[in-house]
């Protein structure tokens, strides 16, 4: 079947951008013949399994819900953006997607500015909510939260990937808007590439893979790629096995990063921080030598990575549509310990029901509580080996039985027929 995939961002770096170059490798894999319509200058870095990029041409700014630096555009955060800008922004992409079609799927990721590029084509087409456009754009913003709940209602499915998105949708656009075929689907995780691995080809392929990353010299640093040096780093910091707790996600105050420093200074383990962001200079301010900062890596680094720790933490203080890093840790074996809130509390609710009953207390801590996250952690990386072991079968279990790509891409493709066949049908 022919799919396109609209997303106006990147292919790397955050959440959604992950979820898409993932999901497009998946289907392509699958036979389907697969367009990606996107803003990445270098789509060549990454696997894409034989999908075609499609990057449209922009007439002004890139709507952005948290300020990055953007290779050839001029980032505007989408609530300062003004009423012209927006719908040349979707004048621009629809133009892009309306020469690929038809298809049998169209998939556009954000409620906005998805929802508006999808609604201008008049053809079906399936949302994929992230949520950082509720929190970071919509929520607070009447106009824009009118403008979303008018674009949804031509939608012919939705897709959340949690229950706490869908309950966020229904406060800030209430069901009256939301299509008749809303579904919570987890992202995925590539359990086949993700898996645990034995600590001396863990630590081998973590080393060599960081051989291979370009030049990145300090005085003209991209700071969404890895650090120069670190395969000299990570052979020195991971040469013994001693307790390792790992953080992968963006360098950012509502990330919870500064908090998880914190919570380290009393706890008998080192920390390997992975991740770009505003925040980084002042997280390097405040580590010592047990914290090895790496910039972004890739999933070609983190399979090898999160094998090597004992605990991976996503310490996020801000509302998480899902949690996609956990999830990945968890395929490899590596015990994730999530703040208890928002999607991250349902990552934890699917791992307890498969730890062993007396270990479940280990799955989350109370969001912001650097008391509860320092005693966690100082009861996870204390664990006897037996037990540990436990937890990383029981984390692999659940990775494949709940989160692999597979299911994932093939519930979309089943919601999205079901969706225009409920939109077609004249008796709906």
């Amino acid at each position: 079947m022919r799919i396109v995939i609209w997303h106006g961002y990147l292919l790397g770096g955050t959440g959604s951008n992950v979820y898409t170059r993932s999901l497009a490798r998946t289907w392509s894999r699958q036979g389907h013949d697969v367009v990606v319509i996107c803003q990445d200058p270098h789509p060549a870095r990454y696997d894409l399994g034989g999908a075609r990029i499609v990057r449209p041409q922009l007439h002004g700014p890139l709507p952005v819900f948290v300020l990055d630096r953007y290779e050839g555009a001029e980032p505007v955060l989408l609530g300062d953006m003004d009423a012209t800008d927006r719908q040349r922004f979707v004048e621009d992409n629809a133009a892009a997607v309306r020469a690929e079609l038809p298809a049998d799927l169209l998939l556009v990721n954000h409620v906005l500015l998805g929802a508006p590029v999808g609604a201008a084509l008049g053809v079906p087409f399936v949302v994929k909510v992230h949520g950082s456009e509720l929190e970071y754009a919509m929520r607070g913003n009447a106009e824009l939260t009118r403008w979303a709940a008018k674009t949804l209602s031509a939608a012919t499915a939705l897709i959340a990937g949690s229950d706490h998105i869908t309950g966020v949708l229904d406060e800030l656009v209430g069901p009256p808007h939301l299509p008749a075929r809303t579904e919570v689907i987890p992202p995925g995780v590539d359990v086949e590439v993700l898996r645990p691995r034995p600590r001396d080809e863990a630590l081998a392929g973590l080393v060599e893979e960081s051989r291979r990353d370009a030049p990145n010299p300090v005085d003209d640093h991209d700071e969404r790629a890895p650090d120069e040096g670190n395969a000299e780093r990570f052979a020195r910091f991971l040469a013994d096995p001693a307790p390792t707790v790992l953080y992968v996600g963006k360098l950012s105050e509502e990330k919870g990063v500064g908090l998880l420093l914190e919570a380290m200074r009393t706890v008998d383990a080192r920390l390997v921080v992975v991740g770009f962001g505003p925040a980084r200079a002042t997280l390097e301010q405040q580590a010592d030598d047990r914290v090895l900062l790496t910039g972004p890596l890739e999933h070609r680094h983190l399979r090898y990575l999160w094998p090597l720790a004992d605990v991976a933490v996503t310490p996020s203080v801000f509302p998480e549509a899902f949690g996609m890093v956990a999830a990945e840790a968890a395929a490899c074996g590596c015990p994730p310990l999530v703040a208890r809130h928002s999607g991250l509390a349902e990552i934890a609710t699917r791992l307890e029901a498969s730890y062993p009953a007396e270990l479940r207390h280990l799955a989350s801590f109370a969001t912001g509580d650097v008391t509860d996250l320092r005693r966690t952690l100082t009861e996870l990386i204390s664990l006897s080996a037996p037990d540990h072991r436990r937890l990383e079968q029981a984390a692999r279990a659940t990775a494949i039985a709940a989160w692999s790509w597979e299911g994932v891409a093939d519930r979309i493709i089943a919601l999205g027929a079901a969706g225009t066949q409920q939109a077609t049908d004249p008796r709906s």
